[in-house]
Protein backbone atom coordinates (compact mmCIF):
# COMPACT_ATOMS: atom_id res chain seq x y z
CA UNK A 1 0.00 0.00 0.00
CA UNK A 2 3.02 2.52 0.76
CA UNK A 3 4.12 1.44 -2.61
CA UNK A 4 1.11 2.41 -4.20
CA UNK A 5 0.75 5.31 -2.03
CA UNK A 6 4.42 6.87 -3.15
CA UNK A 7 3.57 6.23 -7.02
CA UNK A 8 0.24 8.39 -6.65
CA UNK A 9 1.77 10.94 -4.63
CA UNK A 10 4.72 11.08 -6.88
CA UNK A 11 2.64 11.91 -9.75
CA UNK A 12 1.12 15.53 -9.40
CA UNK A 13 -2.04 16.32 -10.25
CA UNK A 14 -3.22 19.95 -9.87
CA UNK A 15 -6.66 20.63 -10.60
CA UNK A 16 -5.83 23.56 -12.46
CA UNK A 17 -3.51 21.65 -14.80
CA UNK A 18 -5.51 19.32 -16.69
CA UNK A 19 -2.68 18.17 -18.36
CA UNK A 20 -1.40 16.81 -14.72
CA UNK A 21 -4.55 15.81 -13.81
CA UNK A 22 -4.61 13.48 -17.14
CA UNK A 23 -1.50 12.02 -16.48
CA UNK A 24 -2.77 11.68 -12.98
CA UNK A 25 -5.60 9.57 -14.54
CA UNK A 26 -3.70 6.98 -16.43
CA UNK A 27 -1.33 6.71 -13.05
CA UNK A 28 -4.66 5.98 -11.29
CA UNK A 29 -6.19 4.09 -14.00
CA UNK A 30 -3.37 1.51 -13.94
CA UNK A 31 -3.36 1.27 -10.01
CA UNK A 32 -6.49 0.32 -10.00
CA UNK A 33 -6.49 -1.70 -12.55
CA UNK A 34 -3.52 -4.11 -11.64
CA UNK A 35 -5.33 -4.56 -8.40
CA UNK A 36 -9.17 -5.18 -9.45
CA UNK A 37 -8.49 -6.64 -12.71
CA UNK A 38 -10.68 -4.36 -14.82
CA UNK A 39 -9.59 -1.04 -16.53
CA UNK A 40 -11.80 1.67 -16.37
CA UNK A 41 -14.08 4.25 -18.16
CA UNK A 42 -12.03 7.40 -18.82
CA UNK A 43 -14.34 10.04 -19.56
CA UNK A 44 -13.03 13.75 -20.15
CA UNK A 45 -15.45 16.70 -19.72
CA UNK A 46 -14.19 20.16 -20.45
CA UNK A 47 -10.78 18.97 -20.41
CA UNK A 48 -10.77 17.04 -16.83
CA UNK A 49 -10.21 13.47 -16.74
CA UNK A 50 -12.02 11.52 -14.47
CA UNK A 51 -12.56 7.17 -14.29
CA UNK A 52 -14.84 4.76 -13.69
CA UNK A 53 -15.20 1.51 -12.93
CA UNK A 54 -19.06 -0.77 -12.35
CA UNK A 55 -18.89 -4.37 -11.34
CA UNK A 56 -21.62 -5.76 -12.38
CA UNK A 57 -25.02 -3.36 -11.57
CA UNK A 58 -23.41 -0.91 -8.81
CA UNK A 59 -25.44 -1.48 -5.34
CA UNK A 60 -22.46 0.46 -3.94
CA UNK A 61 -21.23 3.58 -4.62
CA UNK A 62 -17.25 4.47 -3.54
CA UNK A 63 -16.22 8.00 -4.58
CA UNK A 64 -12.97 9.79 -4.53
CA UNK A 65 -10.79 12.25 -6.84
CA UNK A 66 -7.39 11.86 -7.75
CA UNK A 67 -6.90 16.31 -7.97
CA UNK A 68 -4.93 17.98 -5.55
CA UNK A 69 -4.83 21.84 -4.30
CA UNK A 70 -1.01 21.35 -4.23
CA UNK A 71 0.67 23.50 -7.62
CA UNK A 72 3.04 21.93 -10.15
CA UNK A 73 6.57 21.71 -8.44
CA UNK A 74 4.94 20.98 -4.56
CA UNK A 75 6.76 17.61 -4.98
CA UNK A 76 10.34 19.73 -5.12
CA UNK A 77 9.42 21.59 -1.45
CA UNK A 78 7.19 19.24 -0.03
CA UNK A 79 9.06 15.53 -0.80
CA UNK A 80 7.54 12.21 -0.26
CA UNK A 81 8.33 10.56 2.97
CA UNK A 82 8.30 7.71 4.86
CA UNK A 83 9.55 8.37 8.98
CA UNK A 84 7.70 7.24 12.41
CA UNK A 85 4.86 5.92 11.07
CA UNK A 86 3.87 9.37 9.06
CA UNK A 87 3.98 9.51 5.06
CA UNK A 88 3.75 13.15 3.74
CA UNK A 89 3.84 14.60 0.63
CA UNK A 90 1.46 16.65 -1.75
CA UNK A 91 -1.62 15.19 -1.33
CA UNK A 92 -0.83 12.42 0.64
CA UNK A 93 -3.98 13.16 2.84
CA UNK A 94 -6.20 14.84 0.59
CA UNK A 95 -6.79 12.44 -0.77
CA UNK A 96 -4.67 9.55 -2.32
CA UNK A 97 -4.03 7.52 0.84
CA UNK A 98 -7.83 7.40 0.76
CA UNK A 99 -7.67 5.94 -3.18
CA UNK A 100 -4.83 3.39 -2.24
CA UNK A 101 -7.74 2.14 0.48
CA UNK A 102 -10.43 2.35 -1.85
CA UNK A 103 -8.61 -0.12 -4.03
CA UNK A 104 -7.13 -2.42 -1.64
CA UNK A 105 -10.47 -2.68 0.17
CA UNK A 106 -12.48 -3.92 -3.29
CA UNK A 107 -9.23 -5.93 -4.24
CA UNK A 108 -9.65 -8.05 -0.97
CA UNK A 109 -13.52 -8.60 -1.28
CA UNK A 110 -14.49 -12.24 -2.82
CA UNK A 111 -15.94 -10.54 -5.78
CA UNK A 112 -16.34 -6.89 -6.76
CA UNK A 113 -20.03 -7.47 -7.70
CA UNK A 114 -21.93 -5.32 -7.00
CA UNK A 115 -19.33 -2.30 -6.49
CA UNK A 116 -19.33 1.39 -8.01
CA UNK A 117 -16.27 3.31 -8.47
CA UNK A 118 -16.08 7.16 -9.61
CA UNK A 119 -12.82 9.35 -9.01
CA UNK A 120 -12.85 12.28 -10.40
CA UNK A 121 -10.51 15.07 -11.46
CA UNK A 122 -11.96 18.11 -10.34
CA UNK A 123 -13.42 17.83 -6.62
CA UNK A 124 -10.91 20.07 -5.17
CA UNK A 125 -12.73 22.88 -7.52
CA UNK A 126 -16.43 22.19 -7.17
CA UNK A 127 -16.83 18.98 -9.26
CA UNK A 128 -18.63 21.38 -12.05
CA UNK A 129 -17.84 18.64 -14.88
CA UNK A 130 -17.94 15.70 -12.98
CA UNK A 131 -21.64 16.37 -10.62
CA UNK A 132 -23.61 14.88 -13.41
CA UNK A 133 -21.18 11.97 -12.91
CA UNK A 134 -21.86 11.57 -9.29
CA UNK A 135 -25.15 12.00 -9.41
CA UNK A 136 -25.67 9.70 -12.45
CA UNK A 137 -23.43 6.79 -10.86
CA UNK A 138 -25.17 6.64 -7.50
CA UNK A 139 -28.27 6.37 -9.22
CA UNK A 140 -29.83 3.32 -7.87
CA UNK A 141 -27.37 2.40 -5.20
CA UNK A 142 -28.37 1.33 -1.48
CA UNK A 143 -24.78 3.82 -0.47
CA UNK A 144 -22.24 6.12 -1.06
CA UNK A 145 -19.12 5.76 0.94
CA UNK A 146 -16.55 8.85 0.09
CA UNK A 147 -13.21 8.40 0.89
CA UNK A 148 -12.24 11.78 1.56
CA UNK A 149 -9.87 11.95 5.07
CA UNK A 150 -10.75 11.66 8.17
CA UNK A 151 -12.44 14.29 10.05
CA UNK A 152 -9.36 14.95 12.54
CA UNK A 153 -6.64 13.09 13.55
CA UNK A 154 -8.50 10.43 15.63
CA UNK A 155 -10.09 9.16 12.64
CA UNK A 156 -13.46 10.71 12.95
CA UNK A 157 -16.11 9.55 10.28
CA UNK A 158 -17.68 12.85 8.42
CA UNK A 159 -21.66 12.33 9.21
CA UNK A 160 -22.68 16.21 8.16
CA UNK A 161 -21.50 18.46 5.85
CA UNK A 162 -22.60 21.85 5.49
CA UNK A 163 -23.15 23.37 1.85
CA UNK A 164 -21.12 25.68 -0.67
CA UNK A 165 -22.86 28.42 -2.62
CA UNK A 166 -20.10 31.09 -4.29
CA UNK A 167 -21.10 33.97 -5.80
CA UNK A 168 -19.01 37.32 -6.98
CA UNK A 169 -20.60 40.75 -6.79
CA UNK A 170 -19.36 43.15 -9.88
CA UNK A 171 -19.30 46.53 -8.97
CA UNK A 172 -19.98 49.23 -11.97
CA UNK A 173 -18.92 53.04 -11.08
CA UNK A 174 -17.56 55.28 -13.70
CA UNK A 175 -13.76 56.60 -14.42
CA UNK A 176 -12.32 59.87 -13.68
CA UNK A 177 -8.95 61.52 -13.33
CA UNK A 178 -8.47 61.16 -9.60
CA UNK A 179 -6.79 64.49 -9.53
CA UNK A 180 -8.70 66.49 -12.01
CA UNK A 181 -12.24 65.92 -11.46
CA UNK A 182 -12.87 63.12 -9.55
CA UNK A 183 -16.52 64.38 -8.80
CA UNK A 184 -17.15 63.20 -12.28
CA UNK A 185 -16.70 59.69 -11.41
CA UNK A 186 -18.65 56.97 -10.05
CA UNK A 187 -16.43 55.25 -7.15
CA UNK A 188 -16.72 51.48 -7.21
CA UNK A 189 -14.51 50.87 -4.63
CA UNK A 190 -16.26 53.01 -2.37
CA UNK A 191 -19.43 51.24 -3.40
CA UNK A 192 -17.81 48.02 -3.13
CA UNK A 193 -16.57 48.70 0.77
CA UNK A 194 -21.03 49.50 1.49
CA UNK A 195 -21.69 45.73 0.05
CA UNK A 196 -18.96 43.95 1.79
CA UNK A 197 -20.42 45.38 5.07
CA UNK A 198 -23.61 44.23 3.57
CA UNK A 199 -22.88 40.97 2.48
CA UNK A 200 -20.45 40.26 6.07
CA UNK A 201 -24.18 41.13 7.75
CA UNK A 202 -25.78 38.24 5.87
CA UNK A 203 -24.79 35.73 8.09
CA UNK A 204 -25.52 37.42 11.58
CA UNK A 205 -29.04 38.04 10.17
CA UNK A 206 -29.92 34.75 9.43
CA UNK A 207 -28.50 33.27 12.89
CA UNK A 208 -31.44 36.60 14.22
CA UNK A 209 -33.86 34.79 12.24
CA UNK A 210 -33.01 31.52 13.48
CA UNK A 211 -30.92 29.84 10.44
CA UNK A 212 -28.61 27.69 12.89
CA UNK A 213 -28.31 24.68 12.98
CA UNK A 214 -28.02 22.25 16.20
CA UNK A 215 -25.11 20.55 14.42
CA UNK A 216 -23.62 21.89 11.70
CA UNK A 217 -23.82 25.23 13.55
CA UNK A 218 -25.17 28.98 11.88
CA UNK A 219 -25.20 29.62 7.79
CA UNK A 220 -21.73 31.59 7.63
CA UNK A 221 -21.16 34.11 5.01
CA UNK A 222 -17.79 35.61 4.03
CA UNK A 223 -16.74 38.49 2.01
CA UNK A 224 -13.23 36.94 0.44
CA UNK A 225 -11.34 38.29 -2.61
CA UNK A 226 -11.64 42.03 -3.57
CA UNK A 227 -10.33 43.83 -6.23
CA UNK A 228 -11.17 47.67 -8.12
CA UNK A 229 -9.57 50.10 -9.83
CA UNK A 230 -7.25 50.27 -12.94
CA UNK A 231 -4.13 52.91 -12.30
CA UNK A 232 -3.75 54.63 -9.31
CA UNK A 233 -4.88 57.88 -10.04
CA UNK A 234 -8.08 56.86 -12.14
CA UNK A 235 -11.51 56.79 -9.67
CA UNK A 236 -11.89 53.08 -10.33
CA UNK A 237 -14.62 52.31 -12.64
CA UNK A 238 -15.28 48.47 -11.43
CA UNK A 239 -14.69 46.41 -8.57
CA UNK A 240 -15.45 42.91 -7.57
CA UNK A 241 -15.84 40.88 -4.30
CA UNK A 242 -15.92 36.99 -3.98
CA UNK A 243 -18.00 35.36 -0.97
CA UNK A 244 -18.01 32.75 0.21
CA UNK A 245 -21.23 30.34 1.90
CA UNK A 246 -21.85 27.46 3.78
CA UNK A 247 -25.08 26.19 4.53
CA UNK A 248 -26.88 24.13 6.80
CA UNK A 249 -29.84 23.60 5.50
CA UNK A 250 -31.15 23.78 1.64
CA UNK A 251 -33.55 26.39 3.50
CA UNK A 252 -30.82 28.43 4.42
CA UNK A 253 -28.79 28.17 1.13
CA UNK A 254 -32.32 29.23 -0.52
CA UNK A 255 -32.77 32.02 1.75
CA UNK A 256 -29.08 33.68 1.42
CA UNK A 257 -29.43 33.17 -2.39
CA UNK A 258 -32.40 35.50 -1.92
CA UNK A 259 -30.75 38.12 0.13
CA UNK A 260 -27.65 38.04 -2.31
CA UNK A 261 -29.93 39.04 -5.26
CA UNK A 262 -31.45 41.63 -3.37
CA UNK A 263 -28.42 43.46 -2.91
CA UNK A 264 -29.00 47.11 -3.70
CA UNK A 265 -26.15 49.71 -4.65
CA UNK A 266 -25.62 53.00 -2.21
CA UNK A 267 -23.23 55.01 -4.47
CA UNK A 268 -25.76 56.90 -6.84
CA UNK A 269 -25.16 56.01 -10.38
CA UNK A 270 -23.37 52.54 -9.55
CA UNK A 271 -24.92 49.31 -10.66
CA UNK A 272 -24.41 45.44 -9.36
CA UNK A 273 -24.12 42.12 -10.75
CA UNK A 274 -24.53 39.04 -8.61
CA UNK A 275 -22.88 36.07 -9.98
CA UNK A 276 -22.66 32.71 -9.37
CA UNK A 277 -25.07 30.68 -6.71
CA UNK A 278 -25.03 27.51 -4.80
CA UNK A 279 -22.57 25.07 -5.76
CA UNK A 280 -22.91 21.72 -3.43
CA UNK A 281 -26.09 21.21 -1.27
CA UNK A 282 -26.02 20.44 2.45
CA UNK A 283 -25.28 17.18 3.27
CA UNK A 284 -27.93 16.83 6.65
CA UNK A 285 -27.23 14.15 9.37
CA UNK A 286 -30.24 11.82 8.32
CA UNK A 287 -28.34 11.02 5.43
CA UNK A 288 -25.39 9.37 7.49
CA UNK A 289 -27.29 8.09 10.66
CA UNK A 290 -27.68 4.04 9.71
CA UNK A 291 -24.75 4.03 7.70
CA UNK A 292 -22.53 5.49 10.61
CA UNK A 293 -24.74 2.96 13.21
CA UNK A 294 -23.54 0.65 10.84
CA UNK A 295 -19.94 1.52 10.48
CA UNK A 296 -19.68 1.69 14.29
CA UNK A 297 -20.77 -1.94 15.10
CA UNK A 298 -18.49 -3.11 12.14
CA UNK A 299 -15.79 -1.18 13.92
CA UNK A 300 -16.24 -2.93 17.18
CA UNK A 301 -16.53 -6.63 15.74
CA UNK A 302 -12.90 -5.90 14.20
CA UNK A 303 -11.47 -4.85 17.77
CA UNK A 304 -11.18 -1.04 16.56
CA UNK A 305 -11.47 1.91 18.87
CA UNK A 306 -15.25 3.26 18.88
CA UNK A 307 -16.19 5.35 15.96
CA UNK A 308 -16.71 9.10 16.16
CA UNK A 309 -18.79 11.09 14.06
CA UNK A 310 -18.38 15.02 13.36
CA UNK A 311 -19.98 17.83 11.38
CA UNK A 312 -17.82 19.54 9.25
CA UNK A 313 -17.78 22.91 7.75
CA UNK A 314 -15.92 21.77 3.96
CA UNK A 315 -17.92 20.26 1.49
CA UNK A 316 -17.27 16.76 -0.65
CA UNK A 317 -18.76 15.07 -3.43
CA UNK A 318 -20.63 13.76 -0.48
CA UNK A 319 -23.03 16.28 -0.50
CA UNK A 320 -23.88 15.79 -4.13
CA UNK A 321 -25.05 11.97 -3.23
CA UNK A 322 -26.93 13.02 -0.24
CA UNK A 323 -28.41 15.18 -1.86
CA UNK A 324 -29.51 12.35 -4.43
CA UNK A 325 -31.23 10.95 -1.79
CA UNK A 326 -28.65 8.09 -1.40
CA UNK A 327 -27.60 7.14 1.95
CA UNK A 328 -23.94 8.96 2.22
CA UNK A 329 -21.00 8.23 4.37
CA UNK A 330 -18.22 10.44 4.17
CA UNK A 331 -14.76 10.65 5.93
CA UNK A 332 -13.64 6.91 5.27
CA UNK A 333 -10.32 7.21 3.72
CA UNK A 334 -7.10 8.41 5.64
CA UNK A 335 -6.36 9.21 8.80
CA UNK A 336 -4.04 12.05 9.49
CA UNK A 337 -4.10 15.93 9.47
CA UNK A 338 -2.90 19.12 7.95
CA UNK A 339 -4.83 18.69 4.66
CA UNK A 340 -4.11 21.52 2.38
CA UNK A 341 -1.31 22.99 4.46
CA UNK A 342 2.52 22.26 4.56
CA UNK A 343 2.10 19.59 7.32
CA UNK A 344 -0.01 17.78 5.36
CA UNK A 345 0.45 13.80 6.38
CA UNK A 346 -0.85 10.28 7.08
CA UNK A 347 -0.87 8.12 9.85
CA UNK A 348 0.29 4.73 8.32
CA UNK A 349 -0.93 2.42 10.77
CA UNK A 350 -4.10 3.38 10.69
CA UNK A 351 -4.12 2.68 6.66
CA UNK A 352 -5.17 -1.48 6.90
CA UNK A 353 -7.58 -1.30 9.68
CA UNK A 354 -9.60 1.73 8.03
CA UNK A 355 -9.05 -0.54 4.36
CA UNK A 356 -10.47 -3.46 6.66
CA UNK A 357 -13.55 -1.21 7.82
CA UNK A 358 -14.23 -0.35 4.34
CA UNK A 359 -14.15 -3.80 3.10
CA UNK A 360 -16.94 -5.07 5.75
CA UNK A 361 -19.06 -1.64 5.02
CA UNK A 362 -18.76 -2.39 1.11
CA UNK A 363 -19.88 -6.49 1.87
CA UNK A 364 -22.91 -5.23 4.30
CA UNK A 365 -24.34 -2.79 2.87
CA UNK A 366 -24.15 -4.66 -0.82
CA UNK A 367 -26.02 -7.46 1.01
CA UNK A 368 -28.64 -4.94 1.94
CA UNK A 369 -28.74 -3.13 -1.95
CA UNK A 370 -30.05 -7.03 -2.57
CA UNK A 371 -32.85 -6.94 0.25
Amino acid sequence: MLADLEELVRCESFSADHAAVARSAEVVGALGSRLLGARPETMVIDGVTHLRWAFGTPRVLLVGHHDTVWPMGSIKSHPWSVADGIARGPGVLDMKAGLVQMFHAVASLPSPDGVGILVNGDEEVGSATSRQLVEESVRGCAAALVLEASGDDRGALKTARKGTSRYEVVVHGRAAHAGLEPQKGINAAIEAAHQVLSIAGLGTTMEAAGGADSVLGPATVTPTLLSAGSARNTVPALARVSVDVRVPTSAAQERIDALMRGLTPREPGSRLEVLGGSQRPPMEPESSAELFALASRLALELGHEPLRGIAVGGASDGNHTAAAGCPTLDGLGAVGGGAHADSEYVDIGQMVPRTHLLAQLIMRTRRKGDD
